[in-house]
């Protein structure tokens, strides 16, 4: 097995994203991440605190990784919306740990910040903030209900994302 200062913190939090994706949050487990980058448990302990700071870093990694991917869409609310979607349908686990984690949200700083780049853009300043609020509370519960396969009376879902885009977008501009 490699010794620790071969495995990487890194390496590390993206054995953690792998296990969270493969089982949820409980799959992750000092041992499992540990098994995955070829080292034993307690050599984990020499770069993470504990199980909770491994969470947080796995976290805060997937934070990271969905604000790249909307500060590389067009930045149109149709284009965060579904980068913010596409996201979430790859890695539906670490989505739903974004919000279940405390500390999580506080490292959202990139993400909203795209977010209000584009409320400004839609109603100015000063309801920006009410805009990106709006934006991601009905993108964050749709795609929520989405991935638990909560819409369940038929239909077109990917339908019914375009349509309430669509109606978000012109009551923002009204």
């Amino acid at each position: 097995m490699p010794t620790p200062d071969r495995t990487s913190l890194d390496q590390i939090v993206e054995a953690g994203r792998e296990l969270i994706e493969t089982g949820g949050s409980s799959r992750l487990t000092m041992q499992a991440v540990a098994e995955r980058v070829g080292v034993r448990a307690p050599s984990l302990y020499k770069r993470v605190r504990d199980r909770d700071a491994l969470l947080l870093l796995v976290a805060q990694a997937t934070v990271d990784d969905l604000a790249q991917r909307l500060e590389a869409s067009d930045r149109t609310l149709a284009g965060l919306a579904h980068a913010y979607r596409l996201f979430a349908q790859e890695h539906p686990e670490g989505f739903r740990l974004l919000f279940a984690i405390d500390g999580a949200v506080e490292s959202m700083d990139r993400v909203s910040a795209t977010v209000l780049r584009l409320g400004r853009e839609l109603v100015g300043d000063d309801e920006a903030l009410e805009a990106a609020r709006l934006i991601t509370a009905w993108a964050t519960g749709f795609i929520n209900m989405e991935l638990a396969g909560a819409f369940r009376l038929g239909g077109d879902v990917d339908r019914a994302f375009e349509f309430g885009l669509e109606r978000l977008e012109i009551g923002l501009r009204a």
